[in-house]
């Protein structure tokens, strides 16, 4: 997926726990990270913090609910986002993908070979990014 913004470093200690992941499992992170940050700035979220949640890197903003992501050892895919089991955020992607992968009411499960740039991937990152300045609008 070619990119035309700067995409940063990742911070320390994030930076530290993808580099434990064998390389097509952290590579496959790598560049889902890289589509959060873009569509954090396609939709204008404000600043985007990275972190660590969970031990697992994670990324708040103030419109949004936080995502996390990690390599996925539970539901069949081979890495997985992370969202608030507290948000309707799960429920409203399997009804609009049902072809996805979904785990409880909490994740989005991928395979490594799975096109990262998908559009209905950038749509569930964009509905979690701006979750709360959604839900203020209703």
């Amino acid at each position: 997926m070619p990119h035309s913004k700067t995409i940063p470093p990742v911070p320390e200690p994030a930076a530290a726990i993808l580099d434990r992941y064998p390389e097509p499992i952290r590579d496959a992170l790598l560049a889902l990270r890289t589509v959060i940050l873009d569509v954090a700035d396609d939709e204008n979220t404000g600043p985007l913090e990275e972190t660590l949640k969970w031990g697992q890197p994670a990324y708040l903003c103030a419109t949004g609910t936080t995502i996390r992501i990690d390599r996925d050892d539970s539901h069949g895919g081979d890495i997985a986002l992370y969202v608030s089991c507290k948000t309707s955020l799960v429920g409203e992607w399997r009804e609009r993908f049902p072809d996805m992968a979904f785990g409880g009411t909490r994740s989005l499960h991928l395979k490594l070979d799975d096109d990262h740039g998908d559009d209905r991937l950038k749509m569930c990152i964009a509905d979690a990014l701006t979750y709360h300045r959604r839900k203020n609008r209703k």
